[in-house]
């Protein structure tokens, strides 16, 4: 299985220390960015790049409505999960506080309408998918770090299965186990959208976060059944490799992460499972990329099967997300790589100051990697995430 960390590094070669974020990509995409990274480096131990963590803080938590908060509830889903890793890597606690006031203002978005559950922004003319799967996903983690028998923790465990049930019985999950865009609000009923590849993926990762948070096996049963569906699904497979709906006529910003979302979470669920009943098929798509998607430097664009095209942050990212989840399943998790505890500084930009939390772990930081920053200064968009 070929190694994520070419990829990885790639990824950072496309970061601005500058403005904090992936410049070629939007500002939730920089979200799903830094997550893979971090997935990377709880995976592989390698952590090199902890400083584009804490400059990615530093540089963003005051931006939009400060603590990576905007209009867009999934906006802020996509971040609180990247904290919520981000405190998972270092231990610092700042970062959870951070995952917590996202996770609070996205409850701000549920009501009674249609039954329950978030709107999508703040103007509440939309019910969807996306937004609900990841306030599940990250109200359960977030559970599970504060403590499921305190009560921060209960809360947000509480409020989870809320809006999972809620979700549930919404009429989203079609026929098919698969699951559409969103609801009709005039009619709160499936509206038969897109059925996005990560609207597929991040419900499997709010079940196993539920299933952590609870102890109840049921969730993991469901998706599975769930999972069982996506990764067999004709119309999100071209001869056996996963194809997001618009790459026939181009994606705009959003689509070149989507696939890397879903094969996020299919590895999460993988992991969960005792059998790793999804092994094969993640390391397929590795394969597959890897032969077919790849630039001599390591960069991924966004057709797994080929040919090759415009690279981004965002098809990046999916690369990354998809060689982390392919990796293999250690027989005892506990006995995997051992987390390095050497970090490398970030690379001196002038005008840039970096404030470094005190580590849960010892450091000793080894000289800077030599990276290439783009010319670029450009500030975070916001796009519909």
């Amino acid at each position: 299985m070929p190694s994520e960390l070419p990829a990885v590094d790639a990824l950072v070669r496309l970061y601005d220390q500058r403005s904090g974020v992936w410049p070629t990509t939007g500002w939730w995409n920089s979200a799903n960015a830094l997550t893979a990274l971090i997935d990377s480096m709880l995976e592989s131990g390698d952590r090199r790049y902890v400083w584009v963590v804490q400059n990615t803080y530093t540089q963003k938590r005051d931006a939009a409505r400060g603590d990576f908060i905007n209009e867009f509830t999934d906006d802020t889903g996509w971040w609180a999960l990247a904290w919520i890793k981000a405190y998972d890597l270092t231990g610092d606690r700042r970062y959870l506080q951070t995952a917590q006031r996202g996770v609070d203002h996205m409850w701000t978005a549920r009501d009674e309408t249609c039954g329950g559950g978030l709107w999508w922004k703040d103007d509440r003319r939309y019910k969807n998918a996306i937004s609900n799967e990841l306030y599940v996903k990250a109200a359960a983690q977030l559970a599970v770090r504060l403590g499921t028998d305190q009560p921060a923790g209960a809360v947000q465990l509480e409020r989870a299965v809320d809006v999972w049930q809620w979700f549930r019985a919404s009429g989203m999950i079609n026929a098919d186990g698969l699951v559409n865009d969103g609801l009709n609000t005039s009619t709160c009923r499936n509206n038969r959208g897109i059925t996005w590849t990560y609207n597929q993926g991040v419900v499997l990762g709010a079940l196993v976060a539920l299933a952590q948070a609870t102890g109840d096996s049921r969730y993991l049963e469901r998706a599975r059944t769930l999972a069982d569906a996506s990764t067999a699904a004709g119309g999100l497979h071209v001869d056996g490799v996963l194809t997001e709906p618009c790459e026939a006529t181009g994606c705009d910003v959003n689509g070149p992460s989507f696939k890397g979302i879903y094969v996020r979470n299919v590895g999460e669920l993988n992991r969960a499972l005792d059998d790793h009943p999804y092994q094969d098929y993640l390391a397929g798509l590795a394969a597959v990329a890897y032969e077919n998607d790849r630039t001599p430097d390591d960069q991924y664009g966004l057709h797994w099967a080929g040919p090759l095209d415009h690279v981004s942050a965002a098809s990046q990212q999916s690369a990354v997300d998809l060689l982390v989840a392919a990796q293999p399943v250690p027989d005892d998790p506990t006995s995997s790589v051992a987390p390095s505890t050497e970090e490398t500084p970030a690379p001196t930009v002038p005008g840039t100051q970096i404030t470094t939390p005190t580590p849960a772990f010892s450091t000793d930081a080894s000289p800077p990697a030599s990276i290439s920053l783009p010319s670029s200064t450009a500030t975070s968009a916001t796009a519909q995430g």
